[in-house]
């Protein structure tokens, strides 16, 4: 195993954070590592970001929460994201960040300070759809979180206007044709203002609350924009076996909440909440106290 980098250690009352390095597919991926403090063998949550997200942005709240209540937490960032490595800075393919989590996972097992049969999954957004994925085709999770979970093309297609559509046509031809040349991406910003072309678009108050002091770099290729039509992880619901808690926003018009209940209840393992707000608010209080405390208990309720 790779050792963590005890120079990069942070140490809080009721748990400790490391700075550790794994790789996937040949490539450093870099991840906090949260032990509670004076507990041994603990189970262990597996955590990444959504659309172009870094750990830094609200995550780590979440995992130090987690933490708190005596889980162990796994929060690594993507390949070409954060302070991953990877040549294709900001490039998001679905299948590598499926790898990702697939090495991520492969890796934590192993540490002996955690218990790697007692295996959990957080995902977020995007990654909420990639933790629906992944629980349909691992047998070793015993229990997921899906927090506004992408699950349906069709669905957020439905939900935006044709506007929002077209203004990106343009950016995701250019964008190819750059890339056939051998020339640099055609970037688009992550997320900003209503109003604004990005891939994703909020109210002003939220998105300053959302990301707060976090420096990132908002911009991704244009073709992203195609990863999500080929790619609606709310199929695989059908074909969970384990626990998954699905928390659902009611105003959200990235992740409708209405197709990803429907998708969900193909699941008899699934329980679904409904949380009265947006899709960036469930990170902010108060939303986000209610439900990390919704969290927390249907963890605590898988061991006992």
């Amino acid at each position: 195993m790779n050792k963590a980098n005890l120079v990069d250690m942070v140490y809080e009352d009721s748990f400790q954070r490391e700075d550790i390095d794994f790789y996937s597919n040949g490539i450093r991926c870099s991840a906090w590592l949260y032990l509670p403090t004076g507990k041994k063998k603990c189970p262990v949550i597996v955590m990444a970001h959504g659309l172009g997200g870094t750990r830094e942005i609200r995550l780590n709240e979440y995992a130090e929460r987690f933490a708190k209540a005596g889980f162990a937490c796994f929060l690594f960032d993507y390949r070409n994201f954060g302070a991953s490595d990877g040549n294709k800075r900001q490039h998001i393919n679905v299948k590598m960040q499926l790898e990702d989590w697939h090495n991520a996972i492969e890796y934590i097992k192993k540490d002996n300070r955690i218990d790697g049969e007692k295996l959990l999954l957080f995902g977020t957004s995007l990654s909420g759809g990639h933790v629906i994925w992944l629980s349909a085709h691992r047998n070793d999770i015993k229990g997921t979180i899906a927090q506004c979970p992408y699950t349906n093309t069709m669905a957020t297609i439905k939900k935006v206007s044709l506007w929002y559509i077209l203004k990106k046509v343009p950016f995701v031809i250019a964008d190819l044709l750059s890339c056939v040349a051998g020339y640099h991406p055609v970037m688009l910003k992550l997320s900003t203002y209503k109003g604004e072309n990005a891939f994703i678009e909020t109210d002003e108050e939220t998105y300053k609350r959302f990301i707060g002091n976090v420096e990132f770099i908002n911009k991704a290729p244009a073709r992203t924009l195609l990863e999500f039509i080929k790619y609606s992880p709310g199929k695989y619901f059908s074909k969970i076996t384990n626990p998954i808690y699905v928390a659902v926003c009611t105003n959200d018009s990235l992740a409708p909440a209405e197709k990803t209940i429907q998708l969900a209840n193909n699941c008899k393992y699934s329980i679904c909440k409904k949380y009265d707000c947006g899709h960036f608010e469930i990170y902010l209080d108060p939303y986000f106290e209610e439900a990390i405390n919704d969290y927390i208990n249907f963890y605590n309720q898988l061991f006992k």
